[in-house]
């Protein structure tokens, strides 16, 4: 199967896990999606200080600036295939 292919199962998967994962995974996860799927973040740091949400995935994407997008799915496939245990 194909990288592309395992990346989109992985999606699936995720959204069909038996447990809600923690924030901190929750995270991971959107950070390595995005940069998978759109590269490098490219917005301003959110300007609210108190929008802890919006500030935690900038935090979150700027992690993985630099990350290739192949790098970015594998990744998110391994993490997804350590959460189905």
């Amino acid at each position: 199967m194909e990288l592309d292919q395992q990346f989109e199962a992985a999606v699936a998967a995720s959204k069909t896990l038996a447990e809600k994962p923690v924030n901190e995974i929750l995270l991971q996860l959107y950070a390595l999606y995005k940069q998978a799927t759109e590269g490098d973040v490219h917005t301003e740091v959110p300007s609210n200080p108190f929008d802890f949400v919006a500030k935690a995935k900038y935090n979150a994407r700027e992690e993985q600036k630099g990350k290739s997008k192949e790098a970015a799915m594998q990744e998110y496939i391994e993490l997804v295939g350590k959460l189905k245990g």
